[in-house]
């Protein structure tokens, strides 16, 4: 291939991905593409600058998704797919998603018939550890993540941290009273310890901060405040712990498939 012609492909793939970047959802890394490819994300481009590096590690790791990456990739230079991510990971692939509708993402949240809960983060403020409840949360299946407040949970920081596991789960921004129908409980220091209660499969599970707990706002909209067992003088778990803790209470007596 003449270098004139590289220049050309190149210049035309970037062209793609800024055509589709502000209406998409930034996939970073091999395993956050791998994850919305098994839960059916619509990807309109999948670039690399390590192809043959990008299809060894699907056939080793996932070679349910081999057929599909190998379909999609494009191989660009390394220097060209610097320019479009913010930081390029390590497996250097990085794709666009199409963010579900959000139509859909509610309908999923507010059914009165769910069989898992909804975990509601009350004004996270830290991208990365909401990337890793929504991965918490997909893995025990719950029916979504939301968040409350400025943070924005389909925030490229956020999907990274998830490792794109958002195409698993329905992943929402509301404020308190747009929160679904449902038992509310709080995770809260006072409340009562939550080894007492079954946690039903319509609940909403709610975390605050670390630092400053639930808002009022949620505290009163909370049907129970519950807390987690801890060795006195700790000061607190943190949130994906406190989330992962809770989903397992939850998941006694379920399968998982």
């Amino acid at each position: 291939m003449s270098v004139g012609k590289a220049g050309t492909e190149s210049t035309d793939v970037v062209r793609r991905w800024r055509a589709h970047a502000d209406d998409c959802v930034l996939l970073d890394g091999f395993h956050a593409l791998k994850h919305a490819l098994r839960f059916g994300a619509e990807i309109p481009l999948v670039l690399t600058s390590d192809r043959q590096g990008a299809l060894d590690l699907a056939a080793d790791l996932a070679p349910d998704v081999a057929g599909a990456l190998a379909a999609r990739a494009v191989d660009v230079p390394d220097d060209v797919l610097r320019t479009l991510v913010p930081r390029l990971h390590p497996t250097r692939v990085a794709a666009l998603a199409v963010r579900p509708s959000r139509t859909a993402r509610l309908a999923a949240l507010s059914d009165t018939a769910r069989r898992a809960p909804v975990v509601v983060l009350d004004q996270p403020r830290n991208l990365g550890n909401a990337g890793a409840v929504i991965r918490l949360a997909a893995g025990f299946g719950a029916t979504g993540v939301v968040t409350t407040g400025p943070l924005d949970p389909w925030h490229s920081t956020v999907v990274r941290g998830a490792a794109g596991l958002h195409f698993a789960t329905a992943v929402e921004q509301l404020s308190v009273p747009e929160l679904p129908a449902g038992p509310l409980f709080a995770l809260d220091p006072e409340g009562k310890d939550i080894r007492s209660y079954v946690l039903p499969d319509d609940a909403l599970l709610a975390f605050g901060s670390e630092r400053s707990g639930i808002s009022p706002e949620l505290r009163d909209r909370a049907d129970h405040l519950v807390s987690l067992p801890m060795r006195s003088q700790v000061s607190s778990y943190n949130l994906a712990t406190s989330v992962g803790m809770t989903l397992f209470h939850w998941s006694a007596g379920h399968e998982f498939g």
